[in-house]
This record gives structure tokens, C-alpha cells and sequence, in this order.
């Protein structure tokens, strides 16, 4: 898995500091998630669910995935969303961090390989924690519980 999701750079003691709270969220919306079990997303979010996280596809391409019926947008997610993890290109990152604050996400996660200035932006200009380029499964590995 470690080639699906390679580390980047050190951390700076404020991204670590973002980071350790955010592999803490519990409730966690899935941007991407794909119901394709050779796909990196499906791997992550299975990671998740088996070590207690509450997953919620978002996919409108898809009906559920790992068991857990996908929401097309993330406006459509009943309930608080703690985190939004990202399976998407950069250029839908801006909507989706528009979206995320929207929703009153308390983080918004991008995953290895993905980065958006504008996303960065929005997230920090509504006080939500941003991680970009880091693979949330290596860092829960790493830092969470």
C-alpha cells in the first residue's frame, strides 16, 4: 500500500499538530470513494471502517460501497461529517472545499498525490484544518487512534 500512498516532505510542528487531530475524527465522508476493491480509495476506506471509523461515500456513480449506502454530494450527508477525505483530481478541490464548509466539516483531508491552493484557502479562511498530499491511512498508522 505504501506505493498507492508515498510520504511526502517532514512535517512542520503546525501540520503535525492538524494532523494528529484529525486522524482522531470519527465520522468520516469519503470524496471519490470508489466500490472498485483494486482502487486505493476502497482500500483506505476499508482501513477506516476496520479500525472504527464511520465512512460515508460520496460518489453519485455510485449506490454503496463497503456496505455503506454513497451520498451523491456531500450537502445530501444527513447528520455532522467530521472529516472529508479527497479522491479527486485538484481541479474539483475548490467545489469540494466550498462544499466541506458549507457542511461544517471540522477537517478537510486531500489525499497523497492530490493539492489545491485554492481548497488550502477556503479551509483555512473558514478555520478548518487542511492536510494536503498525505495519505490519511499512513498517518492514522503513524499518529492516531
Amino acid at each position: 500500500m505504501n506505493e498507492a500512498c508515498p510520504l511526502p516532505s517532514p512535517k512542520s510542528n503546525d501540520e503535525m499538530a492538524v494532523i494528529s487531530r484529525l486522524v482522531k475524527a470519527h465520522r468520516i465522508a469519503v470524496v471519490g470513494l470508489s466500490n472498485d476493491p483494486t482502487r486505493v480509495s476502497y482500500a483506505i476506506a476499508a482501513y477506516l471502517q476496520s479500525v472504527g471509523k464511520q465512512i460515508i461515500p460520496v460518489n453519485p456513480n455510485v449506490r454503496e460501497v463497503l456496505g455503506v449506502k454513497a451520498a451523491a454530494s456531500l450537502a445530501e450527508i444527513e447528520g455532522a461529517v467530521e472529516l472529508v477525505d479527497v479522491f479527486r483530481r485538484s481541479e474539483a478541490c475548490e467545489a469540494i472545499a466550498r462544499e466541506a464548509v458549507a457542511i461544517g466539516a471540522k477537517g478537510l483531508w486531500l489525499q497523497s498525490g492530490i493539492v489545491s491552493l485554492a481548497a488550502r484557502e477556503i479551509a483555512r479562511a473558514a478555520g478548518v484544518g487542511y492536510v494536503e498530499n498525505r495519505c490519511l491511512m499512513i498517518e492514522h498508522r503513524t499518529h492516531g487512534s
